[in-house]
């Protein structure tokens, strides 16, 4: 029993809400109330659950070595040892071999979608996520191809407008992520020996490309995305795009929702010193919890209570 429970605690559960990102084409296209549409991108959903839980198995073990000597990491099951790598290794090929053969059987384009974010995902592990800001766009990308693989397993022309809204937003909470990492290894290194000092386990290591950013540099970034992200959406409310599909411009009310999520997300990461994973603030934090709950009920009430069109 405690085998299985440190397989799905490497697979990561508590970021599986990141995959919720696959449903929001199919409730702006108005399709909410149609159980096949419904069904396919709950689908798409669990399908994604277990791809990037096997993408997750497999960045465990290339960071094994590295987080061994992590104050949190070493607790995982394949550094801490319950889990061997020969384990390891085969529940990453059964889950992404399974999750992708069942992406295609669901629907060809879904399937190249997951393939694309596969292989991206694997590229980044080996490589892509040493390399400064390169890096930061690679995990965004993973937020924009779960929400145009949302719009293609449905069927329906995914919105311009939501490729960017989803990619300003995603780069907000990596940039957020990344700065509270870079913090916390200032922190340590102030504390404790740079790793090239010491050889001792008593040593902080860290990830080198982290060596590439700092926190007035990311500051600087979160300021850009933070600002462009509200106006981005606040101008989806207004566009033809809207109006188009909803008849007037009333999604321009959910504008608050939105204002006050991102205001509350940076209050985490500046003054309660969070944000190291944007999955755990938003299941954690109540404020951010509810205001997400009631952002969604009013854009569903707005778009399926008494339209316009």
């Amino acid at each position: 029993m405690r085998f299985i429970k440190d397989i799905i605690t490497m697979m990561r559960p508590y970021q599986w809400v990141k995959n919720l990102f696959v449903l929001p084409a199919l409730v702006f296209s108005r399709h909410l109330l149609e159980a096949r549409y419904v069904f396919k991108s709950l689908a798409a959903f669990g399908l994604f659950c277990v791809l990037s839980g096997s993408v997750y198995i497999f960045n465990d073990l290339m960071d094994e070595e590295e987080d061994r000597h992590h104050p949190r990491k070493r607790l995982r099951p394949l550094p801490s040892g319950r889990i061997s790598r020969r384990s390891a290794w085969a529940f990453f090929a059964l889950f992404s071999v399974a999750s992708l053969t069942a992406a295609f059987a669901l629907n060809t384009g879904f399937g190249a979608v997951c393939a694309f974010y596969f292989a991206l995902n694997i590229a980044y592990s080996l490589r892509l996520k040493k390399v400064v800001i390169l890096d930061v766009l690679v995990v965004s990308t993973g937020f924009v191809l779960r929400a145009a693989a949302g719009g293609v397993v449905i069927g329906v022309e995914v919105s311009d407008w939501l490729l960017l809204c989803t990619t300003l937003l995603a780069l907000f909470l990596v940039l957020a992520k990344r700065r509270h990492e870079r913090e916390l290894v200032d922190e340590r290194m102030s504390l404790s020996p740079a790793p090239s000092e010491a050889n001792g386990e008593g040593a902080f290591r860290y990830r080198k490309s982290l060596d590439e950013y700092s926190v007035r540099f990311l500051d600087q970034m979160i300021n850009v995305t933070t600002a462009s992200a509200l106006m981005g959406y606040i101008l989806y409310t207004v566009s033809g795009d809207a109006v188009g599909k909803f008849g007037d411009t009333r999604l321009i009310f959910t504008t608050p929702f939105v204002i006050y999520g991102i205001f509350r997300y940076l209050y985490l990461v500046y003054l309660k010193k969070e944000g190291g994973s944007p999955s755990e603030s938003f299941l954690s934090d109540k404020p951010l919890l509810i205001n997400v709950v009631l952002w969604g009920l009013s854009v569903i009430l707005l778009i399926y209570i008494n339209p316009k069109m």
